[in-house]
């Protein structure tokens, strides 16, 4: 299915407002219709580019509308390996909140955590990871 300009040019705008946190006006438009996970062309969700550019607040956004916290982009990335490689706390919690999972993905959460030695987010995941349960806030 081909997309017209002005539909494709729209997407581009939605996912412009992930990466940039702006929360109201993307949380409008999911409210509006838009799909919460809605992907582009490499697999990634609104919520992963959130992740990755640092915006819990619009992380905590998309989840509260539905966002699927394990959902993966094309490479295998989640969500939350994206929030710990940006060393961002609040949003691995919430993340861990709304059911991520530190083993989803490739490289996970957990070997992005290694690879990077990144030990307060290893801490972070080893203690959901490790009994179920997610880290007190």
């Amino acid at each position: 299915m081909e997309l017209d300009e002005e539909t494709l040019a729209f997407a581009h705008r939605m996912f412009d407002l992930a990466r940039g946190g702006h929360t109201d006006e993307l949380a409008a438009n999911v409210d509006a219709g838009l799909p919460v996970n809605l992907t582009n062309d490499k697999g990634d969700t609104l919520l992963i580019l959130a992740a990755y550019y640092d915006h819990p607040e619009t992380v905590g956004a998309l989840l509260s509308r539905g966002a699927d916290p394990n959902r993966v982009n094309d490479r295998g990335q989640s969500p939350l390996a994206a929030a710990v490689f940006r060393r961002s706390e609040p949003s691995v919690r919430t993340l861990l909140a709304a059911g991520a999972d530190p083993h989803a993905g490739g490289p996970s959460a957990l070997d992005t955590a290694r690879f990077f030695d990144l030990p307060e987010m290893l801490t972070l995941l080893e203690g959901a990871a490790g009994n179920g349960q997610n880290p007190p806030a």
